[in-house]
C-alpha cells in the first residue's frame, strides 16, 4: 500500500525529475556529434558515481551488505548505460523536441514491463490516458504531418532512441524486484557505478580516442550537467519514485518532458516548435492530467499486500 504522504514525495521527486531530463535532450541535441556517445556516456557515469560516492561517506556510509549479489547492480547499469547512449545517438540526427516526444512513449511501455514483471494491472482510465499521451507523442514525431505517420516515416534519430526508451522503460519495475532496502542515496551510486562497469568494455575504445583537452566549453558544460544533474541527480529521484508510485505513474510524468524541452530551447536561444506540433504536446499534458486524476479518485484501501496499481 503507497500511503498518501509518500506518494505525495514521490509525485515532487517525479516533477523534479521531468525538469531536469528536459535540460539534457536541449544540451545533448548540441553537442551529440561532437563527441561519441560512448565516450560522453562513460566519462558521465565516473564523474557521477564519484559525486554520489561523496555523499554516501558524508551520509549513510557504504555497508558490507550494499555489495552483495553485484549482478543487481550490472542489470540496473546496464540499463540505464543502453539508454543514455542510444540516446545520445539518436540525437545526432532528431531535434531535442521529438526526441522528448519519443521519451513521452516510456509510460505506455512501462505499464507493460510492470504487469511483465509485478502482475501491476492498469485500470481502464490509466489505459486511457496511456493512449491519449502516446497519440500526443506520435503527433509530436512525425511533426503534425498525418501523411507520414499514415506511412510511418520516422526518422532513424528517433528509432534509435526509442530502443533506448524501450530499455530504459524496464528500470522501475527492475528497481522494484532488485531492491533489498539500500538507502537511496547507496541505490543511486551503485547504479551509477554499475552503468560504468557494464559500459567500460564498449566505451573504453572511443574514450581514449577523444581528444577531451580540444572539446569545447559547451560540451564540458554538457558533461558536467549529464553527470551531476542528468545522472546522479535524476537517477535518485527516479528510484525514490519506483518505491512510493507505480511504475506507469512514476513514467507518467515523462508527459512533461516536451514542455519542459520547450522551455529550455527558448531559455538556450532556440525557437518554439509549429504551432500544429504544439497540439501533440498539449495531448502529453492532457494524459497526464488524467494519470493524476485516476489517482485521487481511488484512494489506497486500508490493507496490506501488493503495491497498489490504481
Amino acid at each position: 500500500m503507497t500511503r498518501p504522504g509518500s506518494a505525495a514525495q514521490g509525485h515532487i521527486a517525479m516533477l523534479a525529475f521531468s525538469a531536469l531530463v528536459a535540460g539534457s535532450f536541449s544540451l545533448g541535441a548540441r553537442v551529440a556529434n561532437q563527441i561519441d556517445p560512448a565516450a560522453l556516456t562513460l566519462m558521465r557515469f565516473l564523474l557521477a558515481s564519484v559525486a554520489m560516492a561523496v555523499l554516501v561517506q558524508a551520509g549513510p556510509g557504504f555497508r558490507r551488505g550494499h555489495f552483495r549479489a553485484p549482478w543487481r547492480w550490472a542489470l540496473l547499469g546496464a540499463i540505464y548505460a543502453i539508454y543514455f547512449v542510444l540516446m545520445f545517438e539518436g540525437l545526432k540526427t532528431a531535434s531535442s523536441v521529438s526526441t522528448a516526444a519519443v521519451f513521452t512513449l516510456s509510460p505506455l511501455l512501462s505499464a507493460g514491463f510492470g504487469w511483465l514483471l509485478l502482475r501491476q494491472v492498469t485500470t481502464p482510465r490509466m489505459a486511457l490516458a496511456l493512449a491519449v499521451g502516446a497519440s500526443g507523442a506520435l503527433w509530436v514525431i512525425f511533426r503534425a504531418d498525418l501523411a507520414a505517420l499514415i506511412r510511418f516515416e520516422v526518422g532513424r534519430g528517433e528509432a534509435i532512441y526509442f530502443v533506448g526508451c524501450i530499455v530504459h522503460a524496464a528500470l522501475p519495475a527492475a528497481m522494484k524486484l532488485t531492491s533489498r532496502g539500500e538507502p537511496q542515496l547507496v541505490a543511486t551510486t551503485l547504479l551509477l557505478a554499475g552503468g560504468f562497469v557494464t559500459l567500460l568494455p564498449w566505451g573504453v575504445g572511443p574514450a581514449l580516442a577523444t581528444d577531451w583537452a580540444s572539446l569545447s566549453p559547451v560540451v564540458w558544460a554538457t558533461i558536467a550537467y549529464v553527470a551531476l544533474v542528468a545522472s546522479g541527480a535524476t537517477a535518485f529521484l527516479l528510484a525514490w519514485a519506483s518505491h512510493r508510485l507505480p511504475g506507469a505513474k512514476v513514467m507518467a510524468y515523462t508527459y512533461l518532458v516536451p514542455s519542459w524541452v520547450i522551455g529550455w530551447e527558448l531559455a538556450l536561444g532556440g525557437s518554439p516548435p509549429p504551432l500544429l506540433v504544439l497540439g501533440g504536446i498539449g495531448l502529453t499534458i492532457l494524459a497526464l492530467l488524467m494519470l493524476l486524476k485516476d489517482e485521487s479518485l481511488r484512494p489506497a484501501p486500508a490493507r496490506t499486500g501488493p503495491p497498489e496499481t490504481g
